[in-house]
């Protein structure tokens, strides 16, 4: 299997497992992360889904160059992107938190990828490229996009434009990543991270995801109208009351 699958208590760790080709996703890792998706999206359980690569080299080195060279066409090319742009944009909307546990490099559409999660959490060792201009490429998964919100758009130019390798500690500081640790404490730091994360149930996590991309993608205005919305959806569901009652009742003894 090119993905494999591991449940960690209320986390669903998902491996790219092809450690010879660099991690490099083709076809079959498209349909390994599909049912990564459709699991997490069935065991409601899951509160948190991270992402990784196999072995200590690469988390993602981009898509497979000798597996897509037979595609040649605009048509061929559009199928094969809009599927990979499908599955970065089912990870950014999944209602249980994503981590993106960069285990080594990341390089093209392995940078793209990591930019769908929530949160990213690099060992130390790796580094991070944009290298789609290398093959007279723009970026075709979400990840231009992607890294102008990250980053603005004069750095995300000037990353894309130089092919830039960048260290870890850099990443870190332009908020291509979230925390930076050392490789051996990686796996640990991210599980503790999923956990502490994956307190709530998934409706309250959902409520918090669509709650950012609203105000991302909503003139601000319509965000803060929604807000307010599921705030008092929310307000009135029995959960709340439930935790408040419990709240008063220990306070009164």
């Amino acid at each position: 299997m090119s993905v494999t699958l591991e449940r960690r208590g209320p986390v669903l760790w998902v491996t790219v497992d092809r450690p010879h080709a660099l991690n490099a996703i083709d076809l079959d890792v498209m349909t390994g992360l599909e049912g990564a998706l459709a699991r997490a999206r069935s065991e409601r359980d899951v509160r948190a889904l991270v992402l990784t690569g196999a072995g200590d080299r690469a988390f993602i080195s981009g898509g497979d160059l000798r597996a897509f060279a037979p595609l040649r066409s605009e048509r061929d090319a559009r199928g094969m992107a809009g599927r990979m742009k499908a599955i970065l944009s089912g990870l950014e909307r999944l209602d249980c938190w994503t981590i993106a546990c960069v285990n080594g490099d990341a390089y093209g559409g392995g940078c793209e990828t990591l930019l769908a999660f929530d949160q990213r959490v690099l060992s130390e060792p790796a580094r991070l490229g944009f290298t789609q201009a290398r093959f007279r490429l723009p970026p075709g998964w979400g990840g231009l996009t992607r890294l102008v919100e990250a980053v603005g758009r004069p750095t995300a130019l000037r990353l894309l434009a130089t092919e830039a390798i960048v260290p870890s500690d850099e990443a870190l500081s332009l908020g291509l990543v979230d925390l930076v640790v050392p490789h051996d404490q990686l796996a640990h730091a991210t599980q503790s991270l999923a956990t502490s994360m994956a307190r709530q149930d998934r409706d309250m996590i959902a409520a918090l995801k669509l709650g950012a991309l609203r105000a991302r993608d909503l003139p601000r205005s319509a965000s803060l109208d929604a807000e307010l919305d599921t705030f008092a959806l929310m307000w009135a569901d029995d959960a709340h009351h439930e935790r408040v009652d419990a709240f008063l009742q220990k306070k009164r003894t």
